[in-house]
């Protein structure tokens, strides 16, 4: 065994006054979900209440949270909790497609969604954005993608769309591409990874047939935990019972989070619920502050006006800085580190994505004044 071990017994995070990373804006934690970690943070810590199902277990109340409140919450008529986003969507592929058949995907789809594709053993045919700057996607993409896949001579057994992708903060018109799917008797799976828990979404207003989402991107949950949800005709199939372990749902192996990521999403949904009512001025906010980033010589790209808080910045102003500045590459991320915010990747100039979800006026002024700063300070020299 090593002889220094006492390094993984003080485990610190160097946190920024101020993260914009699109990642953790919407996971960050409330002050009652700090509590329940603490409450249920040992292993296995639910499993002292559980006769054999984890949803079914009553105190804390999980049978009511899934099979009450989560359905009216997400717009289906089953929900089930889960690992993350990525784990729900290979069980519904998994479980509704044939090993060969074809899934028509975004193609601003996250790589997850690719991965569970592949892992189900499934061919995929992509629904191509639009150019620079707007990176769109179309109902009629789905049409003429779902049709090229048919011309393959194969199955198209389900559609993903990304609502909103995590590049661009891009939300298409879902209700549109649901209809031209459904005209094809696909099924639609919408991705909500970054939009249930932020905004209003209902899977049966959208007409989704199975929606994900993420606890630790969204909705203020330690993760990593994630939600699935689906409408009766195919929640039969994804959450089918095993024949020989008669309580466990075969997709699930029997049981997902058994913790502390499922209290704390627990005890942050009264929080979230509440936030998403806010919705609107997270989206001016957002707009707002895209408008001065413009002013400081940056360009958003996606959606215009943009109707997330997920943003993408081209910004040749500063990969110009980095190429002469002594810190290279690296400089934007130290130079606002310095500053007291986090959230660019290290090495990232040219182009990158934030998030303003959650910020006040006086964060986002203060990180508006800690790039006019930086460009400024390498200007002038």
């Amino acid at each position: 065994m090593p002889d220094n071990l006492e390094k993984f017994t003080c485990l610190k995070r160097d946190i920024a006054k101020i993260n914009i990373d699109p990642l953790q804006r919407g996971g960050i934690l409330t002050p009652a979900a700090r509590e329940a970690l603490l409450e249920w943070g040992d292993g296995y810590s639910i499993c002292d209440f559980c006769a054999g199902m984890l949803d079914r277990i009553t105190n804390p109340p999980v049978e009511e949270f899934v099979h009450a409140v989560l359905p009216e919450f997400l717009g289906t008529d089953e929900v089930r909790v889960t690992h993350g986003a990525r784990e729900s969507k290979f069980a519904a592929m998994h479980a509704l497609c044939e090993k060969g058949d074809w899934v028509v995907m975004d193609g601003n789809a996250h790589y997850t969604t690719v991965l569970a594709a592949e892992r189900a053993g499934l061919k995929i045919e992509y629904v191509p954005s639009s150019k620079e700057p707007d990176y769109a996607i179309t109902a009629e993409g789905y049409v003429q993608a779902i049709e090229r896949a048919y011309e393959h001579k194969g199955n198209v057994s389900m559609a993903v769309l990304t609502y909103p992708d995590g590049n661009y903060g891009n939300l298409a018109d879902a209700g549109a591409i649901s209809g031209a799917c459904h005209d094809y008797g696909v099924p639609l799976l919408l991705n909500g990874a970054y939009s249930v828990g932020r905004m209003p979404v209902n899977a049966r207003e959208l007409g989704a047939d199975i929606i994900v989402a993420s606890g630790h991107k969204s909705m203020a949950a330690s993760g990593p935990v994630g939600l699935l949800g689906a409408s009766e005709e195919y929640a039969k199939t994804i959450f089918r019972l095993s024949p020989t372990k008669k309580n466990k749902e075969v997709e699930l192996l029997g049981c997902t989070v058994r913790g502390a990521p499922l209290l704390t999403l627990m005890a942050s949904f009264p929080a979230v619920v509440e936030r998403i009512r806010h919705w609107p001025e997270e989206v001016e906010k957002a707009r707002a502050f895209s408008a001065e980033m413009e002013k400081l010589g940056m360009k958003q790209l996606g959606d215009r006006p943009h109707n997330h808080d997920l943003m993408f910045f081209l910004a040749e102003n500063l990969f110009e800085i980095s190429q002469k500045a002594k810190k290279g590459r690296y400089f934007l991320y130290r130079d606002l580190k310095e500053r007291g915010i986090s959230g660019i990747k290290p090495g990232l100039t040219r182009q990158f994505k934030l998030s303003t979800f959650g910020l006040s006026k006086e964060e986002m002024d203060e990180v508006i004044r800690a790039f006019d700063e930086i460009i400024n300070s390498y200007e002038n020299q």
